[in-house]
């Protein structure tokens, strides 16, 4: 290809190639003359360069990528329910546009519309809300001497926290709940979203402008300026599915929350019940320290008149140094465990450690109902199967888009306003205006693929439902287990192990003290009612677990 030259005064002008072509020549001031390419190839080459630096550009609009993710991940977890495929697109927002000449009778609508399935809906799509951690159980110390203390139970005092109020607290200050809530308020923001009509396009443009202008000896035109209105119709009520889904997806949150709460207030009663339990410990250990103490100045004095020798008087040192231990880890223990509490109720380490809590870990409440009752209540009432129904509800409902989606939304095409400048030919200018719909055919992609998954997605949702019900039943049935048995051993040891190991050791201790027995008989009988203290201590902890336990796979408040 060769450049373009210039041509000096003169000189014969030459003939320069363009492309293959010959080249136009007019005069550019005296004595010079520039080479232009004949004005469609010029086009051609601007057109080629508008492609090469803006790809995919459409006709008259730009295209531009769209952010399809809709809101930033969030604290969600599986949305039930939720088809996750592509559906139709939102309000706002186009691709191309369809038409490629100008005109008055081209629409400037989006290209999307003969792909109806391609665009996901307008409404986020939300994980749900996922359910917190479980709390571990707290460590309770599992070495030194524990005696049965005299006396009942001590409840704490009257004003202190009781399991009522601290589930209230929790409600209201846990930050974990705190941060689900409002997902709540972000679902009713996609209802909003979702219910937005789509945006009417305005178009401007001039065409059949001229390189100079027209006359009659060079006619053409006429210049022509026009004003373009279109507006997006819904035949088959898209924006309303949308909606639906979306309201559906917001109920399915409200579910999962609660069910949220519910496992948070379980870890609540885990909390609640190892400050219950590290309490209970403290006065198993001073009981235990009282005793040996009472006992290592028995053998004190007996070593004094010469019927005990020094190393009885060590053995029983060694067990009541290992008591002291005992209350100093359990005062230890109970000091973590008001702090976990402390968490869960946001409250700052020095008001957790000055927490009183007013509860008994023994059982005086009358037993829940039958095993039946129980799981129907489950299955009627529980959170985490309502949010599974409400799952399939929100599937049903995304059906319904998926076929409000196979035809795409019909555009009607206003032109109020259409000017044509006759001013060349010395006429009168006119003005004029025009009405169009565009109608994508939906001969090929009618959104099939899409209403098919969300078909497959109901019954997926459908089976997902019998398995957690499945697995609801399981767990009120092993809660329910678990309260029999922990209850039935709990009256055992209290009727037979406790006094049996009581006998024992007070004999030994009557021996022991009148000096008939050794003192290894003595330890080894203390050592089984310590084993016995230490088995019913941790089985009215394990019952009181069981009781709470009950409620959270009920989904009820069966038990205090």
């Amino acid at each position: 290809m060769e450049d373009l030259g210039v041509v000096g005064k003169g000189q014969e002008a030459r003939d320069h190639t363009w492309g293959g072509g010959r080249s136009w020549k007019t005069k550019d001031g005296p004595g010079r003359m520039v080479c232009f390419p004949p004005p469609w190839r010029l086009w051609l080459i601007v057109s080629l360069l508008l492609v090469h630096q803006a790809s995919g550009q459409g006709p008259t609009l730009p295209s531009g990528p769209h952010d399809e993710r809709g809101v930033e991940g969030s604290t969600l977890g599986p949305a039930l329910g939720s088809a996750g495929g592509p559906l139709d697109a939102g309000p706002g927002g186009a691709d191309e546009v369809l038409g490629g000449r100008p005109g008055p009778s081209v629409p400037r609508v989006p290209a999307e519309v003969t792909q109806p399935g391609r665009r996901r809906v307008g409404v986020p799509e939300r994980e749900g809300i996922n359910a917190p951690p479980g709390l571990p159980l707290a460590e309770i110390p599992l070495f030194g001497p524990l005696a049965i203390p005299a006396g009942r139970e001590d409840e704490g005092p009257r004003d202190g926290l009781t399991l009522d109020a601290a589930i209230e607290w929790l409600l209201r200050e846990n930050l974990a709940l705190r941060s689900r809530s409002f997902e709540i308020p972000q679902a009713d923001a996609d209802i909003l979203t979702a219910s937005l009509r789509a945006n009417p396009l305005l178009y401007t443009d001039s065409q059949l402008v001229p390189y100079g202008s027209y006359s009659t000896n060079r006619p053409g035109g006429q210049t022509q300026y026009d004003v373009n209105i279109t507006y997006p119709l819904d035949v088959t009520h898209k924006r309303q599915a949308r909606t639906a889904v979306a309201c559906r997806a917001r109920r399915v949150l409200e579910a999962q929350y609660q069910d949220a709460v519910r496992l948070q207030i379980d870890n609540l009663y885990t909390a609640y019940i190892d400050v219950l339990g590290a309490r209970e410990t403290i006065r198993f250990a001073e009981a235990a320290r009282e005793g040996l103490g009472v006992l290592l100045d028995r053998t004190r004095r007996l070593y004094a008149k010469g019927t005990r020798t020094i190393a009885d008087v060590s053995r029983i040192e060694a067990i009541h140094e290992a008591a002291e231990v005992e209350l100093m880890d359990a005062e230890e223990a109970l000091r973590t465990t008001k702090r976990n509490l402390g968490v869960l109720l946001n409250l700052p380490a020095v008001e957790a450690d000055a927490l009183q809590l007013r509860g008994s870990i023994r059982d005086i409440y009358p037993p829940p109902p039958s095993i039946d009752a129980m799981i129907r209540m489950a299955l009627d009432g529980r959170p985490d199967v309502v949010a599974y129904r409400l799952g399939i509800q929100r599937a049903e409902a995304e059906v319904r888009l998926a076929e409000a989606n196979r035809l795409s939304d019909v555009y009607l095409l206003y032109q109020p306003y259409t000017f044509q400048n006759n001013a060349p030919t010395l006429k009168k200018s006119a003005t004029s205006w025009a009405l169009g719909v565009t109608v994508p055919l939906p001969v090929y992609n009618r959104n099939q693929g899409n209403i098919q998954r969300a078909r497959y997605n109901v019954t997926q949702s459908q089976v997902e439902l019998a398995e957690r019900e499945q697995e609801v039943v399981n767990e009120v049935r092993r809660a329910e287990r678990e309260y029999a048995l922990t209850r039935a051993a709990v009256r055992r040891i209290e009727g037979r192990l406790l006094p049996a190991a009581a006998r024992v050791r007070d004999d030994a201790y009557r021996l022991y003290t009148q000096g008939e027995e050794e003192a290894i008989v003595y330890l080894n009988a203390q050592r089984e009612y310590n084993e016995a203290a230490r088995q019913y201590r941790d089985m009215l902890v394990r019952h009181r677990r069981s009781m709470l336990r009950l409620n959270t796979a009920v989904g009820q408040r069966l038990l205090p």
